[in-house]
Formats: structure tokens, C-alpha cells, sequence
């Protein structure tokens, strides 16, 4: 059953409501409040109103009022009364007085039946109780926590608004706090938005303040109680405590009940917004407002409510016919809500607790105490009873205790749990609190290109984890466009950015409630590099024309054009796209093919032309006996030089006259004209040659990688793939009977660089460092455009791109890198033919910058031959720590700067010794880490090594200028500053004697002197002098040390006198003050029966007092302490005589009874019952035995003791004992005796146990 809800107390009992007035009239607001002497202040539209000839201000007890004299148009504003944390509002309505009548009193009173009639939703909204919080001003900064403005407690009315407002300070936070809102210990408010809750939070840049609200919506009385609001960052945590108050809804004095429940013209059947609940629990409700009024009123004076509790539910209707309620079905629906006293448990002595909250894994048990000890009782989740299963349930009964234990517990176990016991529940609520969730495998950076598919991924801990993604800082959602896209992958977490534009470059983060990761996304505008393009091409019919070009993106397409229009692909003509290169093929080459020919990259402003020249072959005639002559005006950029790209395929057509038909000899030839390589080839056969090849023996080579092709009237020279080895001078000769020709042609193969050696880092600071390299050693044969130069995370396997144009210089400075993290660069060489694969990686490196200077550097002190100096550490460190300061110092018109120290320190002063007298020295200090030195901090005017004289004098302490007193046993530390330099001498006098140092610590500095005593005694009391001296100059001080101990106690305490009921006493101070004054005496009496003691008189001031209202018959002790600033006395002066106060009349002599012996033998009242259980399952056998004195139990099995078996336990409590068994076997069956034992006898009772095993 729900406990009720506890009601919250307004301080006022009556507020003043909404008044409408005539101009001209007075207005008068009572209020009254829950006690008298409370405070009350009156505001008029913000300000607190004063008393003046305007407004009259009345206070008689509880009772406060408000009077408007002359009431005008501008009087016409919002008024508010305050009492403590209570605030209510109300307004004072001016209407103008009616020109045609004159208003008399009688006409000007307000109308009994409008106040019959409900308060518009208007008018009751300004009764509502808000916090005073809302009308004070801002808190100040809260110096420790992180809050800049707390929640403050609230009241509000029953279906009304409030909001609770905290404020955190921004300035110093990396990012934003986690702010949560809890009910009560543990119901986090987070899930349960919605109607009646809302949270929210806004982030003020001007101010750098974070603001969140909780907002609680149409209250009911249920939220009524304690609420909690914790932040918390990486490395703080804040919580503050507040409540609400929930007060009933204001209604009119003279509203009936069942008015509320007639049916309107409006159709409202159901009333929603009216809170019947508090209707009925205020009795003036149902009283009429005059008990003089009709018979119609007369029903009001019947306690409808009353009459509905106590009737059956099927009288109901009956009931609200004969007092004329039509909605009824309304009216039931709000009895349904109304919250009925709990009654006192008769079968739980201890329920569940509220709610309890478990880390997921962990087990949790959940107790109850029964009052019956055998009651059987169920579990229940969900409403569903659990059934024994395993190990994840575990049912225990211990006495009164029943314990439900959960293990491993999960999400799933997140329920609602009861305990029932026959009619009567006990409800709990179980929240499974998860993890935090770890990031495992960081996000890495990236860089892409405008349009390109962007995809960070990171792996979590945990599958199925909610993650929260952010970029700069603000939390991403899916958009309308879908723009950004969440996907989870068992413990993988991705983002997915369809199509990046330039406005998604910056820092994404992925959060965790145990981790949170960043990294960068670089988007760079699209750019196309042409790595090779189309070249013109001349050929003849029937052969192949391949026209092809390379560009730096794989995914670009494009279209190729010939005079314009666009090529259509046939079975002739053939287009494909193989990575980064676009190849048009046109196989058995016609005359028509002849044209100029584009290929234009889709997306890009870019048209790489060439032409198609078609070659025709001319037969003229020819007359016999022609020599041989070799035509190479038909080769392309020079007459003997042939330019290929590496891997591509070489075709050289050598057109050859002659006629005979000569013999064409290909030779490879060095400079110096050696032979490397020949290859003899022949034409084909015919009937014209058939005597050459049979009287010269030919090396006909038509195969391989490097092969010559024969034909009548020329020769094809062919390199498949072309290599760097390939690159030389070929020389072709053609030989007939009768000449020969030959020709020299070289050709030449191009490639892309080779890879540059790694790259050397240099200048590294915070965030950037300078990348230097050396061009490759080859070039291939091309020179080099420029280079790319990519950067990865030490532990990371993507490499991302730092520049997409070409970078001309040898040196680079990479920028936007992250202080700490370590990183390896590598660099690309690029030319008009591709870009080399990549250098090797350079050595890792951390960006991290050297400290900034030092601060407050500055001169502490100095002497004939040494220079005290000081300073600060910089105000930034960085990633790379700080190793220690270098301290120089350069001689005033020099420019060298000597160490002043050996090494680096690590203190933040230094004391340059064996100067020179007299010297004008400069100095300066640095700051030194790993990556180098900081500026210089420095001494702006040369200083002078020479002693300055400076007279002694004493900075007294404030707190030292009056008596210092100390107890005994507490430790003097006095401190003394002094100036004077050189150093002075200082000398400590007590009473005008030297100190003696074993008793009293001194110790001496420069700048100060310290009197130490560890413990002080009695006799470290009295007047010091300290005298400091520099030659013939002094300076002297005297301090007054006052040491205090606890007085003795009084002396000679006397008892004067004893009449009636009083008693007099006198004695003298102590003899011992305790070095201290007097301030009291404690009198204490002890009744001779008990001689416990009470105080009579505390910080008595006099030596003799009277003590009073004594007991007649009674003899009484007395003892007096004395008291100084220490305390008590540790003992008391008492009295050695009691003080007898006589009895007056009679003497009662009490008669003589005979003591009765109650003493009984053990008799067993309940006796042992036989039984027969299952195996496995523990069990108990019990009884009841009654005796005087309590009997000594021992329990037998088969005659055999058991009392050491740890297999049993046997309990006792009033007089019912019990034997457990645990988990019995067959073996455990037999014969039990329970045996009772005192000194008046002894009882035995026995019962058969059988031990069943399960089937």
C-alpha cells in the first residue's frame, strides 16, 4: 500500500484575494498567518510598500492587513504579501464609479451569489505561491562549488507552475557540464519528461554561464517533497539540495461541492482540471455562507462526501440524484484518486525501502521482517511471482527475515519488486545502474575532398552503447536531409556524412558516460591534377589508335569528344576507366577517323585535346636497283628522339625503301658506340628475297617483350611496357646490293620520381613544425612539379593528406595539430608523369611548445657578494612539462651572458653567490623543457652587488600587540617579522633573564625570528622583550604570554542551613585560579538513593547560594566546581554531611509480605511435531517449553548430541525453540529429542523425521 502523501504547510492560513474596487473607495487585504511574530512584508508591482497617509499597514498577532486610502486608477498593479519562503500575489481591480447612480454602501457591498460562483482561471492563477527565490537577487559566485546560483526551495499551488533555475560558471570549463536532476535519493528525472515535467538548458557566450532549468507543470500534491540538482566535469562535482512545497488550490468560501460536479452547457463531461480531492477535504466547501438563506441552500450544510464513504458503492447513483450531482461519472473518477490513510501493518514489523539501485553485475538483496516467524511469503516483479531458477534467485529465511538475493543483475532486472504476505504488501523499486561505457579504439583524423563520403569510426567497450556525437561542441541529430547518419555495429560506433562540403571541417567528438574522443575532419575544395594527357598521334590505315591520359582522382568521370561531338563506343571504337586513367581505343584506323579529339572530367573546367593525323601510304614506281633509304620526317616531336612512358607499350614505325628490299639490322648502342644488342630481321619471304635469306643467315626475333615487326615498305620497332633499362640510342640499318642507310634513334623512358628520403622535422612547436626533405634521387626523367606531403597519429593506420596543391619548396611548416600526441610525416614527389610512392616515415615526433616566460621576476634581496632573486612559473607549461629554470646575469655594458647557476633549478628562487662588490649585473631567467628554451624574463635596470644599509624595525602582528593566551599542553609558535640589513642581531629576554634554550625554541632568519615552546607549561607565562641590533641602531618589542590551566576546586564548602525544602551552602575560591580569573561556579545536588547528579546553579558568580525545591523524605549530597576560561575543575568541592529535608505528619511503616518462589520445572507447552520433508531443502523442527529459571536446551538426534554440529543450528526466543537443518539428506531422518534442563528438573519431548528424496 502507497504511503500517503505528507501535506506541505503554507505559512499563511488566509490570503488575501483579487478585489475589485470603486475609484475613489478604500481597499482593504487581510491576510493571516500559521504563527504570530512572523515578519510580513507588502509589495505594490515589485516594491515593498511603506506606511504613509496612502497606505495603512495592520499587525495584531497573526493578523496582518493592508489599507489603499483613495483609491485611483493607478492603483490598478499586481500586490504580493511575503512571509518567510511564502509569497502570494493578488490585484486590486479600479473600476470607474457609475455617472447616472450614486453608489450607496448598501449597493456598493459585493454580491453574495458572485461569490457562489468559481474564481476565473485568470484570477486564481495570481494566488499561486511562488519562491520567494524569484523576488531576491542574484546569489554571488560560490567560491568553492560550481555553481553560480543554486536552485532555491519553492511553493506552489495545485495546478500551478514553477521553475527551478541553476547556474554554472563556464569560464574554466573545457566543455559542458553534466547536469542531472533527482526526486527524492534516487529517481533520476531524466526519464520522466513529459507532460507535467520539462527540462532545459541555454549557455549565455557574453557571460560564459550555464543556465538549466527544471520545470514542474500543472503540480499535483504528489510532488510535494525533496529535490537534489548534481553537476559535474571531468574533475568536479557539485550537488545542491532543495524542496517544493505543494499547497490546495484557493477556491471560494462559499463554493458547493456539487456545483462542481452539475453538467455545464459547455459539454465538459469530465471536469479534468478541477481537483475534487481538495474539495472535499475543506469543510467549508459544504457550509452555505449564510445560515439564513432558503431551502435551497439548505443541502449545503450535508456533508456529501461524508454520505459517499460511508454508502455502498451502489447507492451511488441514488445519492447523487437526491443532491442533484448530474456528473457523475466525474465524481467517480476523482474518488478513485483520493489517497486513503494507510493502516498500521499487522504483518510486516520492517518493509522494503522505497527504491534501491544496483550496479549492473553485482548482486543486491532485498529484506523484509515478518512479524509471524513461519509466515510463508511470496516474491513478486512485475506483478509476476518468481520462481526459483537457478542461481539468479535466491530465497532466505533467517528468523523474521525474509531476503530476496539477486544475482548478476541486469537490465531486465530493472522492475518493480513486491513482498506479500496473506493480504498485506510491501512494494520497492529496483534501478540497475549501467557502467560507465570506455572508448577502446579512438576516432581517427581525416581529410576529404568537397562531395566525397566522410566515415568516422570508434569502437566502445560495450554492444548496443548510447553515444553522443558533437561537432565544436554542439550535439549532432539526424537532420531532416539526413545529413548526418548513426550506425552501431556491435562495440562499433560510426558517423556517416554522406556528401561533406566545405562547412563540415572541424573537430568532431564522440562522447561517453566514460570517455570521450576527438578528432579533426579537413574538407578541401575539389581539384583535379592532370598527371599525363592525351598526345597527337599519327598512324597509318588499318593500324590502332590509343589515345590516353591520367588524371589524380579514380572516381572522376568524363565523356570524350571528336570535333565536339561525343564519341558513341561501337565495336571499332572503345572507351574505358581504369582507376585514374581514361584510355580511348580505335582499332583499324580509317581516313575518317582523322579529327581532333577531347577528353573533358565531368564536374571540372578542364579539356585535354589532341589530334588524330591519318598517314596514306603512297606506291609510285620505283626503277629497279633503288638503295636503301630509311624516311623518319613521319616520327613525332624531334627526328630522332622517342619520349615513353614507363609501362607504357612502344610502337615505332620506320618506313624503308629500297629496292632490292633491304635487310634491316636494329642495334642498341652506348655513347661510345659499343654494341649492346643486335637483332637481324628480315622481311617476310617472297618471291623477291628468296635468294636473301637463303644466302644470309638472319636473326628473326617476332616474339618477346622487345621484338621487330617486318613489312614490305616498312619496319615496327616494339617495346611492350617499356622499363628504364629500356632507355638508350637504337640505330637501324638497312643494307641491299646496292647501298646501305641507317639511322640512329633514341629513346628515351620517362617515369614517375623515386620515393624522397625521409623527411627530418624541425622547429617543432604547440601545434605546428617545420618538415624538410630532399628531392629523389632519380627524377624519371621528368622534372619534379612538387610534392605531397601526409601525417598519421604514431598508433594510428591512416595517413591524411596536408596539402592538395603541389608543394614547390623543399620545407613545409604542418599546423593544427594536437599538443601531446605523437606523429610521423611522410612526403610524395610528384612530376608531369604520376606521383613515387611514399618516403619512409620520419622519425616520430610530439608537437609540444617551450614555456612561456617566467613572471614576477624580480630581486629579493641583495649583499656585498650575493643576489637574491625570485619569481613565478609561466603561466603556460604545455604537454612538455618543465624541466627547470636557467638563471644568467651579463655585466652592465658587456654583452655576454654567463650561467649564474651550474644547471637548471627546479626552485623558483636563487641565491647567486661569490659576486663581485660593487657590480652592475643584468639578469634574466628562462624556462626550460623539452622542446627548448622560453623567452626571457629580465631584469629591466642593472643591480648594484653592494649591501644596503636599512634600519632594524619590528612588524608586529595585530594579534600579538595584547596578552597571548595559551592552555597548558598547547604549542606556542609566535612568528616576528623584521627588516634591517646587513643581517641584525636578535636577542629574546623573558622577565629581563636570558632564555634557556632546552625550555624554549629560537629561531632566527633574515627577515623574521619564531619563539617555539612545544608544550606549554605554568611558568612560560610572563612579559618578553626581543632587541634587534645592527651597530649602533635598535628595535625592541615586548609581548605578554598568559598561560592558563583548569582551577582547582573551591574550598571549605559548608552546608549553612536546611529549612523546608531548602538547603544553604557556602564556601571560599580555590586556592589554585588556574593563572586565570574566576568567571563562575557550577552547583550540582545528588539524591542519597541514586547519588546521581544534577546541575542546580551553572556560571554561578557569588560564594554562597540557596538551593531550592528539594524533596520532603529526602537526603541530599552537594558539590560545587569552579570555572575560568580553561573549563571545570576537574574535581569538586562536596559536602561531607547530606542534607536531610524532613517529612512532616506521619510515618507510613510499609507491611511484611513473604516473598513468593516462583520457581517451576520445564514443562513443554507446544510439543514437537513429526515430519516429513523433501531433501535439499533446509528445514526446522520447534517446539515451546516453559520454566523458571529460563531451562537449558540440548538437542539429540538418535540419542547423539548436536550440539557441535555445524550442520544444525538451534535458536531460542521466548521460550520457542527451534532446530534448522540444513539442506537434510536421507541420512538425516530418524528420532529428534528436544531436552530442558533446570534446578527444579527436567522435561524431553520427541518427533520422527523423514527425509524424502525428490522423484
Amino acid at each position: 500500500m502507497p504511503e500517503p502523501v505528507k501535506k506541505a504547510v503554507s505559512a499563511f492560513t488566509k490570503k488575501p484575494k483579487t478585489t475589485e474596487v470603486t475609484a475613489g473607495k478604500t481597499a482593504v487585504f487581510e491576510a493571516e498567518t500559521e504563527k504570530s511574530g512572523i515578519k510580513v512584508k507588502w509589495q505594490r508591482a515589485g516594491t515593498e510598500i511603506t506606511e504613509s497617509e496612502k497606505y495603512f499597514i495592520k499587525t495584531e498577532g497573526n493578523k496582518h492587513s493592508l489599507t489603499i486610502n483613495n483609491v485611483g486608477k493607478e492603483d490598478d498593479v499586481t500586490y504580493a504579501v511575503i512571509a518567510g519562503s511564502s509569497k502570494v500575489k493578488f490585484e486590486l481591480k479600479v473600476k470607474e464609479p457609475e455617472k447616472s447612480e450614486t453608489v450607496t454602501p448598501a449597493e456598493a457591498a459585493p454580491d453574495p451569489a458572485a461569490s457562489e460562483s468559481p474564481a476565473p482561471p485568470a484570477e486564481s492563477s495570481q494566488n499561486t505561491e511562488v519562491s520567494s527565490a524569484e523576488t531576491q537577487p542574484e546569489e554571488p559566485l560560490d567560491p568553492i562549488g560550481l555553481f553560480v546560483a543554486r536552485p532555491q526551495d519553492g511553493e506552489v499551488t495545485v495546478g500551478g507552475n514553477i521553475t527551478f533555475t541553476a547556474k554554472v560558471a563556464g569560464e574554466s570549463l573545457l566543455k559542458k557540464p553534466s547536469v542531472k536532476w533527482f526526486k527524492g535519493k534516487w529517481m533520476d528525472l531524466g526519464s520522466k519528461v513529459g507532460k507535467h515535467l520539462q527540462l532545459h538548458d541555454s549557455y549565455d557566450r557574453n557571460t560564459k554561464v550555464y543556465t538549466f532549468e527544471m520545470e514542474i507543470i500543472e503540480a499535483n500534491m504528489t510532488f510535494a517533497g525533496g529535490y537534489r540538482c548534481e553537476v559535474s566535469t571531468k574533475d568536479k562535482f557539485d550537488s545542491s539540495n532543495f524542496s517544493l512545497t505543494v499547497n490546495e488550490a484557493p477556491v471560494s468560501g462559499d463554493l458547493d461541492i456539487r456545483a462542481a460536479f452539475r453538467r455545464t452547457t459547455e459539454g465538459h463531461d469530465d471536469g479534468a482540471e478541477f481537483n475534487f480531492s481538495s474539495l472535499l477535504k475543506k469543510s467549508s466547501f459544504l457550509r452555505p455562507s449564510n445560515r439564513g438563506e432558503g431551502k435551497s441552500e439548505s443541502q449545503s450544510d450535508v456533508d456529501v462526501w461524508d454520505i459517499l464513504r460511508k454508502a455502498p458503492p451502489t447507492e451511488y447513483e441514488k445519492i447523487a440524484f437526491q443532491y442533484g450531482i448530474t456528473d457523475l461519472r466525474g465524481m467517480l473518477k476523482r474518488l478513485k484518486r483520493i489517497k486513503k490513510e494507510e493502516k498500521k501493518s499487522t504483518a510486516f514489523l520492517k518493509k522494503l525501502d522505497p527504491a534501491y539501485q544496483v550496479d549492473k553485475g553485482q548482486k543486491i538483496k532485498l529484506m523484509v521482517e515478518v512479524a509471524n516467524p513461519d509466515a510463508d511469503v511470496k516474491w513478486l516483479k512485475n506483478g509476476q511471482e518468481i520462481q526459483v531458477s537457478g542461481s539468479k534467485y535466491i530465497f532466505e529465511a533467517v528468523g523474521n527475515k525474509r531476503i530476496l538475493t539477486i544475482n548478476h543483475c541486469s537490465l531486465a532486472d530493472d522492475a518493480a519488486y513486491e513482498c506479500v504476505v496473506g493480504d498485506e504488501k510491501s512494494f520497492t523499486e529496483l534501478f540497475v545502474k549501467e557502467p560507465p561505457i570506455l572508448i577502446t579504439h579512438p576516432l581517427e583524423d581525416q581529410m576529404v575532398m568537397v562531395g566525397e563520403r566522410v566515415e568516422f569510426e570508434c569502437e566502445v567497450s560495450e554492444e548496443g552503447a548510447t553515444v553522443k556525437w558533437e561537432k565544436d561542441g554542439i550535439e549532432l541529430t539526424r537532420e531532416e536531409t539526413f545529413k548526418y547518419r548513426f550506425k552501431k555495429d556491435g562495440k562499433k560506433q560510426y558517423l556517416i556524412i554522406n556528401e561533406s562540403t566545405k562547412e563540415d571541417s572541424g573537430h568532431y567528438t564522440v562522447k561517453t558516460n566514460g570517455g570521450v574522443s576527438v578528432a579533426e575532419l579537413i574538407v578541401q575544395e575539389k581539384k583535379l591534377e592532370v598527371y599525363q594527357s592525351i598526345a597527337d598521334l599519327t598512324v597509318k590505315a588499318r593500324d590502332q589508335a590509343v589515345f590516353k591520359c591520367e588524371v589524380s582522382d579514380e572516381n572522376v568521370k568524363g565523356i570524350w569528344l571528336k570535333n565536339g561531338k561525343e564519341v558513341i563506343p561501337d565495336e571499332r571504337i572503345k572507351i574505358s576507366h581504369i582507376g585514374r586513367i581514361h584510355k580511348l581505343t580505335i582499332e583499324d584506323v580509317t581516313p575518317e577517323d582523322e579529327a581532333d579529339y577531347s577528353f573533358i572530367p565531368q564536374g571540372f573546367a578542364y579539356n585535354l585535346s589532341a589530334k588524330l593525323q591519318f598517314l596514306e601510304v603512297k606506291i609510285d614506281f620505283v626503277p629497279r636497283e633503288e638503295p636503301p633509304k630509311i624516311h623518319l620526317d613521319c616520327l613525332g616531336q624531334s627526328p630522332d628522339t622517342i619520349v615513353v612512358v614507363a609501362g607504357n607499350k612502344l610502337r615505332l614505325d620506320v618506313p624503308v625503301s629500297g629496292d632490292p628490299t633491304p635487310t634491316v639490322i636494329w642495334q642498341k648502342v652506348n655513347k661510345r658506340n659499343d654494341l649492346l644488342r643486335n637483332t637481324d630481321d628480315a622481311t617476310t619471304p617472297s618471291e623477291n628475297s628468296s635468294d636473301l635469306n637463303t644466302d644470309n643467315k638472319l636473326l628473326f626475333e617476332s616474339e618477346g617483350r622487345v621484338r621487330v615487326e617486318m613489312h614490305e615498305d616498312h619496319c615496327v620497332f616494339i617495346i611492350e611496357g617499356a622499363e628504364k633499362e629500356d632507355e638508350g640510342v637504337y640505330r637501324v640499318i638497312l643494307k641491299n646490293p646496292v647501298g646501305e642507310d641507317k639511322a640512329d634513334i633514341t629513346v628515351k623512358v620517362i617515369d614517375v620520381p623515386d620515393p624522397p628520403e625521409a623527411p627530418t622535422i624541425s622547429n617543432i612547436g604547440e601545434d605546428y613544425c617545420t618538415v624538410q626533405w630532399q628531392p629523389p634521387k632519380y627524377d624519371g626523367g621528368q622534372p619534379v612539379l612538387g610534392y605531397i606531403l601526409e601525417r598519421k597519429k604514431k598508433k594510428s593506420y591512416r595517413w591524411m593528406r596536408l596539402n592538395f596543391d603541389l608543394l614547390k619548396e623543399l620545407t613545409y611548416e604542418a599546423k593544427r595539430m594536437i599538443e601531446g600526441v605523437v606523429y610521423e610525416m611522410r612526403i610524395y614527389a610528384v612530376n608531369s608523369i604520376g606521383m613515387s610512392r611514399p618516403s619512409p616515415a620520419s622519425q616520430p615526433f610530439m608537437p609540444i611548445a617551450p614555456p612561456s616566460e617566467p613572471t614576477h621576476f624580480s630581486v629579493e634581496d641583495v649583499s656585498d657578494s650575493t643576489v637574491s632573486l625570485k619569481w613565478r612559473p609561466p603561466e603556460r607549461i604545455g604537454a612538455g612539462g618543465l624541466d627547470g629554470y636557467m638563471v644568467e646575469y651579463c655585466k652592465d655594458g658587456s654583452t655576454e651572458w654567463i650561467p649564474a647557476l651550474p644547471g637548471l633549478t627546479e626552485r623558483t628562487s636563487a641565491l647567486i653567490k661569490d659576486l663581485v662588490t660593487g657590480d652592475k649585473l643584468y639578469f634574466r631567467i628562462k624556462a626550460v623543457n623539452l622542446a627548448g628554451e622560453s623567452a626571457a624574463a629580465t631584469i629591466k635596470e642593472p643591480v648594484t652587488v653592494q649591501e644596503i644599509l636599512q634600519r632594524p624595525k619590528f612588524w608586529l602582528p595585530r594579534h600579538l600587540r595584547q596578552t597571548l593566551v595559551k592552555k597548558v599542553g598547547e604549542t606556542i609558535n609566535i612568528v616576528i617579522p623584521f627588516q634591517g640589513k646587513p643581517r641584525p642581531k636578535i636577542t629574546w629576554l623573558k622577565d629581563g633573564q636570558t632564555l634557556d634554550s632546552k625550555d624554549v625554541g629560537i629561531r632566527n632568519s633574515s627577515t623574521d625570528t619564531i619563539l617555539f615552546i612545544r608544550k606549554a607549561e605554568l611558568h612560560h607565562s610572563g612579559a618578553y622583550e626581543v632587541t634587534l641590533q645592527i651597530e649602533n641602531m635598535s628595535d625592541k618589542v615586548a609581548i605578554t604570554i598568559q598561560i592558563i590551566d583548569k582551577p582547582g576546586p573551591p574550598q571549605n564548602i559548608k552546608l549553612v542551613d536546611v529549612w523546608g525544602f531548602n538547603a544553604a551552602l557556602e564556601w571560599s575560591p580555590p586556592q589554585d585560579d588556574g593563572n586565570a580569573q574566576i568567571l563562575g561556579y557550577t552547583v550540582q545536588k545528588a539524591d542519597k538513593k541514586t547519588m546521581e547528579w544534577y546541575t542546580v546553579f551553572d556560571h554561578y558568580r557569588r560564594t554562597n547560594c540557596i538551593v531550592s525545591d528539594l524533596i520532603m523524605g529526602n537526603e541530599y549530597f552537594f558539590r560545587i566546581f569552579s570555572e575560568n576560561l580553561c573549563g571545570l575543575s576537574e574535581t569538586a568541592a562536596t559536602t561531607k554531611n547530606p542534607a536531610h529535608i524532613q517529612k512532616t505528619g506521619t510515618t507510613y511503616k510499609p507491611p511484611c509480605y513473604k516473598e513468593h518462589d516462583f520457581s517451576e520445572a520445564p514443562k513443554f507447552t507446544h510439543p514437537l511435531v513429526n515430519r516429513s520433508v523433501i531433501a535439499g531443502y533446509n528445514t526446522t523442527l520447534s517446539c515451546a517449553v516453559r520454566g523458571i529459571p529460563k531451562p537449558k536446551i540440548f538437542w539429540f538426534k538418535n540419542k547423539m548430541d548436536l550440539s557441535g554440529d555445524a550442520k544444525y543450528r538451534m535458536f531460542s526466543k521466548q521460550g520457542v525453540l527451534t532446530l534448522e537443518i540444513r539442506k537434510p539428506t536421507p541420512f538425516d531422518g530418524g528420532i529428534y529429542t528436544c531436552k530442558a534442563v533446570n534446578e527444579c528438573g527436567e522435561a524431553e519431548i520427541e518427533c520422527r523425521l523423514d527425509v524424502r528424496v525428490p522423484q
